[in-house]
């Protein structure tokens, strides 16, 4: 699978340091569309801080990414549903150090989530 990256530089507004405008997934066999995954550790039970729940929403998805034979190098779309605008930067932050730093296009949304426990929620497309 080759990738390649499309940002360009003039006509749209300027993609921030943390993601890409689009990549193109060429020669790709597989993907790997992963449903909103929570901050739940294995007993279903929500990490108690935010932190805790991108966390776990991280290994989460690094646990359903294995379960197809692949990783978070993988990933080529992210989508993330914050209950609180005001987790935003952590939010980046954890998806900049989970993807090492290969910057991806992404989605952050503001919601009403459907526990109130559940504080962000995060869904990828891998490819292979």
């Amino acid at each position: 699978m080759k990738t390649v990256t499309h940002n360009p530089a003039k006509g749209i507004y300027a993609a921030t340091p943390d993601y890409v405008h689009a990549t193109e997934v060429r020669e790709a066999s597989r993907l790997l569309f992963v449903s909103g995954t929570m901050g739940l550790d294995e007993r279903g039970i929500a990490g108690s801080t935010l932190d805790e729940q991108l966390r776990l929403i991280w290994s989460n998805i690094r646990t359903i990414l294995a379960s197809a034979d692949m990783t978070t190098d993988n990933i080529v779309r992210l989508t993330s549903y914050l209950r609180d605008a005001t987790y935003a930067e952590a939010n980046a932050a954890a998806r900049v150090h989970a993807l090492g730093n290969r910057l991806i296009p992404t989605t952050a949304i503001v919601v009403q989530t459907l526990s109130s426990d559940w504080l962000v929620e995060i869904e990828v497309i891998a490819a292979a």
